[in-house]
């Protein structure tokens, strides 16, 4: 492992930064959250559907539900237009939900939502759990031509990982640990658009030293709120405060 003040080449820390959307509360109950993602020239990475939440420690969390739900149907539809992708959330359970599950999960995203790829929650990161994520991330590439695949690990998983995803989610967790991260040696033979970056109760006066951090560390996609997960609440379910400034700071052609 090495510092975050590891020297990344200059045109990495120099790349423009991507926003991911990793996931609002229901559409019925945050409909601002969802409408204000419709704003046209927003640097939007990816967005995930149909989960509250992508750190729940207990059972499945999210997913396409049980029927055709017209409130996402009427979220997704925009940003699909827009050309925004729209990731469908498959919690892998660390490597306990059964394949079949998994699958009927990414089908009915398909068959319901025509989601863009998927984002796979709770994914492991041993060594241990490397076969069944390829069997997985193939399964999925098979049901959609071209697939966008995240996997959100939540911490550096082994490198081998690297070779299955699109993109890997390398941190998710609070600004008191991201500001004292570190970042895997391994990390440094990809190009930025590789990694992402979700951070939650990143304070305003600390939006500029979060920026330096992940840039630093070359990750190209980034999602920071000063929402926070205190008395268990769910820090992603809505839009961070300062959200129009992050999206000018970060817009086409801002860089360090």
């Amino acid at each position: 492992m090495i510092s975050p003040g590891h020297r990344r080449s200059l045109s990495a820390r120099k790349a423009p930064l991507r926003l991911a959307v990793p996931g609002f509360a229901h559409p019925l109950v945050a409909p601002a959250e969802w409408g204000g993602l419709q704003r046209t020239g927003l640097p939007l990475g990816w967005v995930v559907m149909g989960s509250s939440s992508l750190r729940e420690p207990g059972g499945p969390c999210g997913g396409p539900g049980f029927r055709q739900d017209p409130y996402w149907l009427s979220a997704a539809v925009p940003l699909r237009t827009s050309g925004v992708r729209v990731l469908g959330h498959l919690d892998a359970g660390f490597g306990s939900r059964p394949f079949g599950e998994l699958l009927s999960d990414a089908q009915r995203f398909l068959n319901w939502y025509r989601v863009d790829g998927f984002a796979l929650g709770r994914c492991p990161s041993d060594a241990a759990g490397l076969a069944e994520t390829r069997r997985v991330a193939g399964a999925l590439r098979t049901l959609l031509d071209g697939a966008y695949v995240v996997f959100v690990h939540g911490a550096h998983p082994c490198s081998g990982y690297a070779a299955l995803a699109d993109q890997l989610v390398t941190y998710a967790g609070p600004w008191s640990g991201y500001r004292w991260s570190q970042v895997a040696e391994w990390t440094a033979e990809h190009p930025p658009e590789r990694f992402c970056h979700l951070v939650h109760g990143v304070p305003r006066s600390h939006l500029d030293e979060a920026l330096r951090i992940a840039r630093w560390q070359g990750a190209g996609t980034i999602y920071f709120t000063d929402r926070t997960d205190h008395d268990e609440a769910d820090p992603w379910e809505s839009l961070p405060g300062y959200w129009d400034e992050i999206v000018s700071r970060i817009g086409p052609g801002v860089s360090e």
